[in-house]
């Protein structure tokens, strides 16, 4: 969390206290977020994947938060941040066997080992992961994700729920929002446009709209693609979707914008735009 100032204060009416000013954030509502686009979301997990990796390596040491919920967390410029520390700490558990290092939660339960120094191995850490797991990265990573990329997330999701290395579930993300993971997996279900479809260079459709989920669009049918093959994908999911209009806009992962339409009667001329109509039999 961006820190801008700070003002040590000691009275006689309220000693030791510290205020801080902080820059501004929303309050993160699960709600809402699972209402938006999967990029979106996709980009608040990775950088919750960020503040994993610089818990486990503060300057001060291993920093685990004791209470790892959605409300200790605000959105700024589509990051997650951190603006609760109250019960940040910096303690790892003491023990002298490996039955003194047992983590327990609604859904499982973990046993770590304990070191020779008589501290149990990394617990802030995997604290930190699991919670992630279970209050963001099942919710927010597979849900509507593109089908291209649900092989990764599924390891990712799974991965962090086993106690993997958070570092490997961090080399995944960014590998997923990486093109050459978006053009490997998307090569797998490569269809013909050729045959299926008519391309009509510099070409748009403004109406024959139709609403689906998630979308950029409140009113029409906006999704982000790897490329056409993954838009004929789409399109061909949906019984009302007769054509699609590759726009020149990008995601912040680098990923196309496509309007999804339901006819094609009317095109009019737009030279940032190609549209592909289905082919009737």
């Amino acid at each position: 969390f961006q820190l801008y100032g700070y003002c040590y204060q000691d009275s006689n009416d309220i000693p030791d206290t510290l205020t801080t000013i902080t820059e501004l954030g929303s309050p993160l509502e699960m709600i809402q977020l699972l209402q938006t686009s999967w990029e979106d979301r996709f980009r608040i997990c990775l950088s919750l994947v960020r503040l994993l990796h610089y818990l486990a390596h503060s300057p001060l040491g291993s920093v685990t938060l004791l209470d790892f919920r959605p409300r200790q967390f605000v959105i700024v410029d589509g990051e997650l941040k951190v603006t609760d520390l109250d019960d940040a700490s910096i303690e790892e558990s003491s023990c002298t066997s490996n039955s003194d290092c047992f983590m327990e939660f609604p859904a499982r339960n973990f046993t770590l080992p304990c070191s020779v120094e008589g501290r149990c191995q990394s617990m802030n850490e995997k604290r930190n992961l699991y919670n992630a797991y279970r209050f963001f990265f099942t919710y927010l990573l597979p849900h509507s994700a593109p089908s291209s990329l649900k092989p990764l997330l599924d390891k990712i999701v799974n991965a962090t729920g086993n106690h993997s290395k958070h570092d490997n579930a961090k080399y995944v993300l960014f590998l997923v929002s990486s093109p050459s993971a978006n053009s490997e997996f998307t090569q797998k279900c490569v269809k013909s446009a050729n045959a299926k479809y008519r391309r009509v260079p510099e070409a748009f459709i403004p109406d024959e709209n139709y609403r689906c989920w998630p979308s950029y669009h409140h009113k029409g049918c906006l999704l982000s693609v790897f490329d056409v093959n993954e838009a004929i994908e789409i399109c061909d999911s949906y019984s009302q979707c007769k054509a699609f209009v590759l726009t020149n806009q990008t995601t912040w992962t680098g990923r196309q914008l496509v309007f999804f339409k339901m006819a094609s009667n009317h095109i009019m001329p737009d030279p940032d735009k190609i549209t592909y109509v289905k082919v009737t039999d």
